[in-house]
C-alpha cells in the first residue's frame, strides 16, 4: 500500500487485505476502520470516494488493517462498541458487548420500574447495568466484577455516560460475586442478614458460560484477545449459574427477579438450577436468531 490513493482505493485495498487474511466481514471492517481513521461516515465511500487520503491517515489505516488481519478484534482497534444505542469503551480487559446481550437488557427493561435497585454480577464493561440506568429514572445500580481492570473500564463508561445523564447512580465493587457486597459492608461495619444489609429488586448477570474444553475452539478474536476469566464457566459451563442462583434469594426483595444470559443449549439446565433453589415463574427467551438466550424467574422467599 502506498500513500497516493483516494478514499475508495484505500478502502478496496484494505478490504482485499482482510479478505486474504480470512476475516469474515472483511469489507465491513475495512470500511469501519477507514471511517475511524478519517473521521468520516458510511456515506463518504459512496459520495466522496475520490477524496484524497493523507499520508498520516494512510499510515494509521495500514497499521490497523495489519492488526485486524492478525485477528485483533475490531472493537479493540477502535476502542469502542455500540450497545443499546450507547457507545461504550472496550479493550482487552473486558468482553466486547454482543447484540445477543441486548436481548437480556430488553427483557430486564420490561420489568424495570422507576426507583428500583439493580445488581449486575460479572459486570465487565458495565454495558448491562449502565444501559438499564440510562433508560430508566431514579434507579440505582451496583456492578460487581472480580477483575480490577474490567471495573476500571466500567467506571470510565459510567463517567462518560453521566456527562449526559448526571442523575445516574451506580457504584462498582471488586470481588467474587456476592462476596463483594459483604466486603463493602465490613468496611462500613453495617452488616445485615445477608452479610451486607442490601436488597435488590433485580439481579442480572451475563456470567462466564463457555465449557472449559471448548474455549480453545473459539474464533481467534475471542480465544486470544478476550479475557479468559470472562469466558470460562467450568467443565459444564454452569458453575456461575449454580453459585449465583444459590445465594440470589438472600439479596432479592420479595417478588424480586433474577435474569441470566445463557448459552444457546443451556436453557433447561439453568431453568432446573433456578427451580431447585426456589425461583418461580421461570421463563426462557430467544434471541434474534431464534436461539435460547435469556432465562429469568421471580423470588417470593
Amino acid at each position: 500500500m502506498n500513500g497516493n490513493r483516494t478514499y475508495g482505493e484505500v478502502y478496496r485495498e484494505g478490504a482485499a487485505r482482510l479478505g486474504k487474511a480470512g476475516i469474515e466481514e472483511a469489507a465491513l471492517d475495512a470500511r469501519l476502520l477507514l471511517e475511524f481513521v478519517c473521521g468520516t461516515d458510511r456515506n463518504t465511500l459512496l459520495v466522496h470516494g475520490d477524496r484524497d487520503v493523507s499520508g498520516d491517515e494512510y499510515g494509521r489505516y495500514s497499521g490497523l488493517i495489519e492488526r485486524r488481519a492478525l485477528r485483533v478484534p475490531l472493537q479493540h482497534l477502535t476502542g469502542g462498541q455500540d450497545f443499546m444505542g450507547l457507545t461504550l469503551l472496550v479493550n482487552e480487559d473486558v468482553l466486547v458487548p454482543r447484540q445477543d446481550t441486548e436481548v437480556l437488557v430488553e427483557e430486564v427493561m420490561k420489568q424495570l420500574h422507576d426507583g428500583m435497585r439493580i445488581l449486575d454480577l460479572c459486570t465487565g464493561s458495565g454495558c448491562i447495568l449502565l444501559s438499564l440506568l440510562h433508560y430508566s429514572n431514579d434507579c440505582e445500580g451496583v456492578g460487581v466484577d472480580l477483575s480490577e481492570k474490567a471495573l476500571a473500564v466500567a467506571g470510565e463508561n459510567y463517567e462518560r455516560l453521566r456527562e449526559a445523564r448526571p442523575q445516574m447512580k451506580a457504584r462498582f465493587l471488586q470481588g467474587d460475586l456476592f462476596a463483594a457486597l459483604g466486603s463493602e459492608a465490613d468496611e462500613r461495619q453495617d452488616e445485615g442478614a445477608n452479610g451486607s444489609g442490601e436488597q435488590f429488586d433485580i439481579i442480572v448477570s451475563n456470567p462466564p458460560y463457555i465449557k472449559t474444553d471448548v474455549i480453545d475452539t473459539l474464533m481467534p478474536e475471542v480465544r486470544e484477545y478476550e479475557p479468559a476469566m470472562a469466558l470460562d464457566g467450568g467443565a459444564d459451563g454452569l458453575v456461575f449459574y449454580h453459585r449465583i442462583a444459590k445465594d440470589a434469594g438472600k439479596y432479592l426483595s420479595g417478588g424480586g427477579m433474577l435474569f441470566f444470559e445463557i448459552g444457546c443449549e443451556q436453557a433447561e439446565d439453568v431453568r432446573k438450577i433456578m427451580e431447585e433453589v426456589g425461583f418461580r415463574e421461570i421463563a426462557v427467551v430467544k434471541d434474534f436468531a431464534g436461539l435460547d438466550r435469556v432465562v429469568y424467574g421471580s423470588w417470593f422467599g
